[in-house]
C-alpha cells in the first residue's frame, strides 16, 4: 500500500501544513503503508496555455517536473493533499498542480484510489480548503475519507491537537484502502460522472482521442 502526501505550502519543509500531512501518514504507517511526501515548492511545475495535448494525445507537452509527479500520483494507492489558506483558498502551487491534472477528470485518473485532505489557516477558511481538495479528488475518481482543518493563528496548541486528529485520519485512510470500503454517496457520484463523460468520450467523433484510448484500456467503453 503506497501513500503519497502532496504539500502545497510555499514554506515546504518549514510548513505547519506539512506537519499535518506527516501526521496523517504516520497514522497510516500502522496499517502497513509505504509513505512518501512531495513539496510542490521544490518542483518545477509550470502553467500551461490550454494546449490540450493531454486530451488529444494522452501526453503532457511540457518538459518540467509535472509528468513524473503525475506518474507517482497514479502509482499511489492513496493521496494526502495539503494546503494552507492563502487569500481565502488554497495556494497557487497546489492550484497549478490541480489545473495541470485537468485531463484526469475525463479519464477518471484516480479511479479506485482513496485520499484525504488537510489545511491550516491563520483564523478562517481552512475547512473550505479541505472541502475543495476532497472534491478535486472525488472529481478524478478517488474516494475521499475525510479531512482535518485547523486555524492556528490565535491558539498555539491547536496544531498539536489537530495532529492527533490527523493520525486518526491516517488510520481510517489505510483501513479504507485495505478493505476497499465503499461510501454509497461517493459511489453514486462516480457512477454519474462515468455515465456523463462516457457519452462525450465515446461519441461518433471522439473529441479527446487520448482520453478515449484510456477509457478503452479501462474497459469502461468498448
Amino acid at each position: 500500500m503506497k501513500l503519497l502526501g502532496i504539500n502545497g505550502s510555499p514554506r515546504g519543509e518549514r510548513s505547519a501544513t506539512l506537519q499535518l500531512i506527516s501526521a496523517v501518514l504516520d497514522g497510516a504507517k500502522g496499517g502497513g503503508a509505504d509513505v512518501d511526501i512531495v513539496n510542490l515548492v521544490d518542483l518545477d511545475i509550470r502553467f500551461r496555455n490550454a494546449c490540450s495535448a493531454c486530451f488529444q494525445e494522452g501526453r503532457c507537452a511540457e518538459e518540467d517536473d509535472f509528468p513524473a509527479l503525475y506518474m507517482k500520483i497514479k502509482a499511489a494507492d492513496g493521496l494526502v493533499l495539503g494546503s494552507p489558506v492563502y487569500v481565502d483558498l488554497l495556494t497557487g502551487q497546489m492550484k497549478l498542480l490541480i489545473d495541470r491534472m485537468a485531463d484526469g477528470i475525463q479519464c477518471q485518473a484516480l479511479s479506485g484510489k482513496y485520499g484525504c485532505s488537510v489545511s491550516t489557516s491563520g483564523d478562517h477558511a481552512e475547512q473550505a480548503v479541505v472541502t475543495y481538495l476532497n472534491h478535486f479528488l472525488q472529481m478524478l475518481g478517488a474516494t475521499p475519507v475525510g479531512g482535518v482543518g485547523v486555524a492556528i493563528g490565535k491558539d498555539p496548541g491547536a496544531l498539536t491537537r489537530a495532529e492527533e486528529d490527523a493520525r486518526s485520519l491516517g488510520k481510517v485512510l489505510a483501513e479504507a484502502i485495505q478493505t476497499g470500503r465503499q461510501y454509497p454517496e461517493i459511489e453514486a457520484f462516480h457512477k454519474r460522472f462515468q455515465e456523463k463523460f462516457g457519452e462525450v468520450i465515446a461519441g461518433e467523433r471522439p473529441e479527446w482521442p487520448g482520453n478515449y484510448e484510456h477509457w478503452v484500456d479501462q474497459v469502461w467503453i468498448w
